[in-house]
């Protein structure tokens, strides 16, 4: 498989539905096409999709986006962040984001939105600002101003929550 079957299968044959709803069926579907594809991304085997900025997003895209699906609600959803934001960031530098349509810039950029550090959002917060799913972006933001930390993920890696966090748990919008 290259990167173009990952282009193909994301963009093409998923849905928004598909991105950002939660569903048993989908998980098993990226788990059964693409765990192989993931662990060789986590090893850094696909290196070489990098020169193309295609091919450096589709990688992202595995490490970020795939990894929430076929790991979730356990640590493993969030294991390979590190290293989707490093993706990110050096795509950045290397000028990718400015080779792709807004909806492949979300993704791209995506990992930024999933860190849990406020230097990062603040970058995020720039780079999200003319795009569609802004508003998201702040309010990831928000919660990482005021907690440095997304609450609904405590559970899941065993982090101890404060008692400002588990009254933000109780209102309606505090997970994503």
């Amino acid at each position: 498989m290259q990167y173009q079957d990952i282009y193909q299968f994301w963009f093409v044959t998923c849905s928004e539905s598909d991105w950002w709803n939660k569903s048993t069926h989908f998980d098993l579907k990226i788990q059964s096409q693409f765990s192989v594809h993931h662990r060789m991304a986590m090893h850094g085997e696909l290196a070489h999709w990098r020169s193309d900025p295609i091919g450096a997003l589709c990688e992202i895209i595995i490490l970020d986006q795939f990894s929430r699906n076929m790991f979730r609600d356990t640590p493993g959803a969030f294991a390979s962040d590190a290293l989707a934001l490093c993706l990110a960031q050096h795509a950045i530098e290397k000028g990718v984001d400015k080779q792709l349509n807004d909806t492949e810039l979300s993704f791209l950029y995506m990992p930024l939105m999933h860190s849990e550090s406020k230097v990062i959002h603040q970058q995020a917060e720039k780079l999200f600002r003319d795009l569609p799913n802004y508003e998201f972006e702040l309010a990831h933001k928000k919660i990482i101003d005021q907690f440095g930390r997304y609450p609904h993920r405590n559970h899941i890696l065993n982090r101890v929550s404060s008692d400002d966090e588990l009254q933000f748990l109780t209102q309606a919008g505090s997970s994503f």
